[in-house]
C-alpha cells in the first residue's frame, strides 16, 4: 500500500537515499525545511516502513566478492510450497543478494556475489545442482557494470 506523500516527504527520500549518514540538522538545510520538521518527517517515514533500513554500499570487488552472477532458476515443481521452499534455501546463503519470483520465463532470477569462479561453482552445486527441485540454471556472469543505483525515483 502505497504511503501519502508531499513534496517534503520526496526531498527528505532523495536527499537520505543519496547519503543517509546526514545529520538532521544538514538534512534540514538541504530540503529548506525545520530540524524538528524533518526529525518528524523520517521517523515517520519509518514508522510506515518507507524507509526500510540504511546501510553502508561496500565496493566488492575490494572485499574480495568481485564476482556478480545474475542466475535464472526454472524448478522442475512450481506450486507455491515448492517456491516457498526455494526461497527459503536461497534466503540464508550471504552470496545470494537478491532473489525474485518472475514471470513469464524462468521461475527466480537470482543476483549473485562471489570471490571468484571457483567460489560459484561451490554456490552453485550447494544450492542448486544438489536439490532436486531444481531443473534448469542459466548464469550469466557480469564484466563490466556501467550502472549501479540503489535510489528510487520518488
Amino acid at each position: 500500500m502505497a504511503i501519502i506523500m508531499d513534496e517534503l516527504d520526496r526531498r527528505i527520500l532523495n536527499v537520505l537515499q543519496t547519503d543517509a549518514a546526514v545529520t538532521n540538522q544538514q538534512l534540514a538545510e538541504l530540503v529548506h525545511a525545520s530540524a524538528p520538521t524533518c526529525l518528524r518527517r523520517v521517523q515517520r517515514l519509518k514508522r510506515t516502513g518507507v524507509i526500510t533500513r540504511e546501510v553502508a554500499l561496500v565496493d566488492a570487488a575490494k572485499v574480495g566478492v568481485g564476482l556478480t552472477a545474475v542466475v535464472e532458476i526454472t524448478l522442475d515443481r512450481q506450486g507455491d510450497e515448492s517456491q516457498v521452499a526455494f526461497e527459503k534455501n536461497v534466503a540464508d546463503d550471504a552470496a545470494i543478494l537478491q532473489c525474485y519470483r518472475v514471470s513469464p520465463g524462468p521461475d527466480f532470477v537470482l543476483v549473485v556475489q562471489v570471490a571468484d569462479m571457483p567460489g560459484y561453482h561451490a554456490l552453485a552445486h550447494r544450492l542448486f545442482t544438489a536439490k532436486q527441485n531444481v531443473r534448469n540454471i542459466r548464469s550469466y556472469f557480469t564484466i563490466h557494470r556501467s550502472k549501479f543505483e540503489t535510489k528510487l525515483a520518488v
